[in-house]
């Protein structure tokens, strides 16, 4: 039995003994940088400021002239409302990857329904434009609007065959969604 608690002590003994610390810093043969000096910090002014545009008006653009052409609105006019040949849409039907077409270039959309504000959250990956502030997504009436962080629609889409949905962003792009 003695035997055991001998052969078990030189057993832990060797085990212990390959645990010493063999490595050294690689950095220690380097010499320490110098400190770096402080600099003169120029002293503060005080005093007003100008009104703006006074000094230069010119720095600040024209208004627009009264005749200037206003840019289409999105399908369905200023509410949104999805033309009569649009397909009713669910929800639930939306949640997943989307590949997005807008402006002639492609990226992906993801919605889900994780509760963001009136909406639920999305975004997308790859896109360009209004697209890349996308946050939120809901479902009102036949249309899907798509919003950025602040909660504004940046977009509006509706179905327009089983796996396919239509519209515009606020910019007047085209936008398609599909699986």
């Amino acid at each position: 039995m003695q035997l055991r608690y001998v052969v078990t002590g030189v057993l832990v003994a060797v085990s212990l003994a390959g645990c010493q610390r063999t490595s050294s810093n690689p950095y220690s043969d380097l010499p320490s940088p110098a400190p770096l000096q402080a600099q003169p910090v120029p002293s503060v002014q005080a005093g007003q400021l100008p009104p703006p545009g006074i000094d230069d008006p010119s720095q600040f653009p024209a208004a627009p002239a009264s005749n200037t052409a206003v840019a289409s609105l999105p399908p369905g006019g200023a509410g949104g409302a999805a033309p009569a040949t649009a397909l009713d849409v669910t929800k639930e039907s939306m949640v997943g990857n989307w590949r997005v077409s807008s402006g002639g270039a492609s990226c992906d959309m993801f919605l889900t329904l994780t509760n963001l504000g009136s909406g639920a959250r999305g975004g997308t990956r790859g896109c360009a434009g209004d697209l890349t502030m996308m946050g939120s997504w809901e479902v009102s009436g036949k249309t899907v609007l798509f919003k950025n962080r602040n909660g504004d629609v940046i977009g509006r889409v509706y179905k327009s065959a089983d796996t396919r949905f239509d519209g515009t962003t606020n910019s007047g792009q085209p936008l398609s969604l599909s699986r």
